[in-house]
């Protein structure tokens, strides 16, 4: 992510939306100088749905150069294997994002798990460093800010990023002033560097994980750092792991993603029968939608009640995006659309709460920003979201754009981790052949960086997030089989 749209800088995250609002769990127990353990609890909070799943929080160091300084807290929560005798360990299910949760995961997507996993393993959920009901983090940005087409950097109609480079200064500025220390101290690898230790409260040598989205880069880092302390590792929709660029890679990445995704909508915007047609042919679809943009741009329509208050061109490229996670979304763009062709919107779309909005992109902002350091001037902006528009007109040359992180004042406190082949053979990764937010193109280097470590199926299906969710049997046998015996494909497989 089953999903529910929500803003975060990057991806639209799981529906793990209304966990973020739970009220802090029971506290873990600490012993000083031994491993922390986990005090479970019934977990609060109605979007907890099965009674089975329980709650507790763990306390871990802000900053990891400095374990003895001050503390956070991280909520975890866990469903125990059901067959006892059978219990091989702990499966995290990592999440996406950054600024997603898979708190409630036990008790949601965890139950789609084939009964011969779930007999052998406790379901591991948390909320990020970071992410409420852990200690939580905002930027306190202005209601604007928070609109995914200012949180996406989508330039002026005429392609100019001066209002971008504006933007991510004002952003930066209020997560400076609102943000705390803690907003300095989240990062991918610290998100890995809290797994460990959530490992070691549970008592577990090794952990097996099903991260997904960003959670693949945060399972790829943390078999790095880590390498002893990883028994079955999936990973489903795959980031490029490129350590010059990281999030730079995945924004960029969309261009590609959008334009391997595009032409499946537009077949089915253009199919007999479709009550929400909009051409008769496939090859009329993509032309429609770039006029229309266009229109927009020149001529937007007034949307009260939506963020921000018009349909222009940008919030339909964003509208697009956001639809070609999944293939049943393709009816929302639809309608938009085809009520935009006729001058009118559908209703104001709804949105989560504000303080979760703050919360989702606080964290975004932290993960992004200090992974890797952003380019400050202008001019890079510019050539990038120049050249990107005219290969891409679909995506408008925001893949190549400011986001904040390009005013962030914070340095880098590590480098990024530089995945390699170096490790245990026990990684399977799954990946949809057409994914808007993790191309098969950014896929593929994360195989490449990986090597003899691990194993990949590819699926001839479209949508972000493939096991379980958007893929085929396939991939989803291919996977479950490799979760419940370690069986896994001698070479890398292509699932039609």
């Amino acid at each position: 992510m089953t999903q529910i749209p929500r803003t975060s800088i990057l991806t639209a995250v799981p529906a793990a939306l209304l966990v973020a609002l739970l009220p802090p769990l029971t506290t873990a127990s600490t012993a000083s100088g031994a491993t922390p353990s986990l005090s479970w609890k019934a977990c609060e909070g109605t979007a907890v749905t099965d009674p089975r799943q329980q709650c507790a929080t763990l306390r871990v160091p802000m900053d990891y150069a400095d374990p003895t300084g001050p503390t956070i807290s991280l909520a975890v929560s866990r469903i125990p294997a059901e067959a006892p005798a059978a219990r091989r360990g702990a499966l995290f299910l990592i999440p996406g994002g950054p600024g997603g949760s898979s708190l409630n995961d036990p008790s949601g997507k965890g139950q789609k798990l084939p009964q011969a996993v779930r007999d052998q393993y406790d379901l591991i959920g948390f909320a990020p460093r970071g992410l409420a009901p852990s200690t939580s983090v905002s930027c306190g940005l202005e209601y604007g800010d928070l609109a995914t087409s200012k949180l996406r950097p989508w330039p002026a109609p005429d392609g100019s990023v001066d209002e971008n480079m504006v933007t991510a200064q004002r952003m930066a500025d209020a997560c400076v002033r609102n943000g705390g220390e803690l907003i300095q101290h989240i990062s991918t690898a610290d998100n890995a560097r809290d797994l460990d230790r959530i490992r070691a409260a549970l008592g577990e040598r090794k952990i097996s994980a099903w991260g997904v989205s960003y959670g693949t880069y945060v399972g790829a880092v943390y078999s790095q750092l880590f390498p002893h302390r990883t028994d079955r590792f999936v990973l489903d929709s795959n980031d490029d792991p490129d350590p010059t660029r990281v999030a730079r890679a995945w924004l960029a990445g969309h261009e590609q993603g959008v334009e391997d995704t595009f032409p499946h909508f537009a077949a089915w915007a253009s199919a007999p029968g479709n009550p929400d047609r909009l051409a008769s042919t496939a090859d009329e679809v993509r032309p429609l939608f770039l006029r229309l943009a266009a229109r927009l741009d020149r001529e937007p329509i007034p949307w009260p009640g939506a963020n921000p208050p018009e349909l222009n061109g940008n919030v339909l490229r964003q509208t697009m995006l956001d639809a070609l996670y999944r293939p049943s979304r393709y009816p929302a763009l639809a309608k938009l659309m085809l009520a935009a062709r006729r001058g009118t919107v559908p209703p104001a779309p709804s949105a989560p709460p504000e303080a979760v909005l703050q919360n989702v992109t606080g964290v975004g902002a932290g993960t992004l920003c200090n992974d890797v350091a952003w380019p400050k001037s202008p001019a890079v902006y510019e050539k990038g979201v120049s050249e990107s528009r005219a290969k891409y007109p679909l995506t408008a040359g925001m893949p190549r754009n400011a986001m904040l992180c390009a005013a962030w004042p914070y340095p880098p406190r590590q480098a990024p981790v530089t995945i390699t082949d170096r490790g245990p053979s026990n990684l399977l990764l799954v990946q949809n052949e057409r994914d808007v937010a993790t191309p098969l193109r950014g896929a593929l280097k994360l195989r490449e960086a990986l090597g003899r470590r691990a194993v990949m199926v590819t699926v001839n299906s479209t949508g972000h997030d493939a096991y379980l969710a958007n893929g085929n049997d396939c991939g989803d046998s291919t996977v479950s089989r490799f979760l419940a015996t370690g069986e896994r494909p001698a070479r890398d497989l292509y699932c039609r």
